[in-house]
């Protein structure tokens, strides 16, 4: 009897302690992010990617109670960064991924700084982009047709502008060469601003490029939009027909952003990361300026957006194949 009265007791010391022990526990487990997050861009600013990641690290700030800066790191087709922050240990630097680093760039160059596979930690798919194709206000065309008769006219006359080879915007333009069968000569620049800024001062004739980059150069009637890549047309662009409506069925071509984390960083952190990431994309505010920007807000799980890399992979393998895309 006093033995099971015993036992009894220490069975409740122990559950009492053990409770007691939970907010200790709960503190160590939310002690992560102990500091600001820097959130690498891998491009110059100017382009789709900034506006994105600083959409999302205003409201991922709130949520984690911590500071997210947006550091642009430009350089190698994105490489530079990608390879710095699969080294990063730090537990408080994530990278925003896209369509280049992720699903181009591993079958373009012999060898990465940085293993695709391996090195990072899938944390949430974020935004999808509609590609619009654009040209100088004074090319004299107005509409998809009018530019492949153009091009033809002139093979090799006419040029385009992305912001680097292997980038979102070379994919979308030899994707459209490759669909319509017209030469337009490619010319990369190091990111989307310094591209944006040839083709409005008249020394670039074309370009494909992520709806945020150019909507309020198209508004201001300095750039002329003659289709979208989106499978619809864009709220924000009735009047623009998508390449599908004007004779290209099926076609769409839509960038996207993800961010990723270094492999290193703790699953716990990680799934914390994953959930405050999908929710600061979703977030009212967040999603009113990409909607304003005609990028549409995702915020996936992190195994979606795994899932997700893999399929873009399979589906641009044969493109970068057939189009002989090489590095600089």
């Amino acid at each position: 009897m006093n033995s099971n009265h015993l036992n009894r007791r220490d069975a409740l010391a122990l559950a009492a302690a053990a409770l007691a022990g939970l907010p200790t526990v709960a503190r160590a487990q939310s002690a992560w992010p102990n500091k600001a997050i820097r959130f690498v861009v891998p491009f110059a600013p100017g382009g789709s990617s900034e506006i994105v990641a600083r959409a999302t690290a205003v409201e991922l700030a709130k949520l984690l109670g911590q500071s997210v800066y947006v550091d642009n790191k430009p350089g190698g087709a994105g490489n530079v960064a990608m390879g710095e922050v699969a080294r990063a240990e730090d537990q408080h630097t994530v990278i925003l991924g896209h369509i280049g680093t992720l699903a181009v760039n591993p079958f373009i160059f012999d060898k990465l700084p940085y293993d695709a596979d391996k090195a990072f930690r899938p944390i949430s798919l974020l935004s999808k982009v509609p590609s619009l194709y654009v040209v100088r206000p004074d090319l004299p065309v107005k509409n998809l047709a009018e530019l492949i008769a153009l091009a033809k006219s002139k093979p090799g006359n006419l040029n385009y502008g992305s912001a680097g080879n292997g980038s979102a915007g070379h994919l979308a333009f030899e994707y459209l060469k490759m669909t319509s069968n017209i030469f337009v000569l490619h010319v990369p620049y190091r990111g989307t601003g310094p591209q944006l800024t040839d083709l409005m001062g008249g020394r670039l004739d074309a370009a494909a490029v992520g709806a945020p980059a150019v909507m309020q150069f198209i508004k201001a009637g300095k750039l002329r939009c003659i289709a979208t890549g989106s499978s619809q047309r864009l709220a924000q662009l009735p009047d623009v027909p998508t390449v599908a409506e004007q004779g290209f069925p099926g076609f769409e071509m839509t960038q996207w952003y993800g961010m990723l984390a270094p492999a290193s960083l703790p699953q716990a952190h990680a799934d914390k990361l994953s959930a405050a990431a999908a929710q600061a994309v979703r977030d009212p505010a967040a999603v009113k300026l990409l909607e304003s920007e005609a990028a549409q807000a995702i915020g996936s799980n992190a195994a979606e957006f795994a899932r997700f890399i893999e399929q873009e992979k399979l589906r641009w393998k044969p493109v970068i194949a057939r189009a002989k895309i090489k590095p600089d």
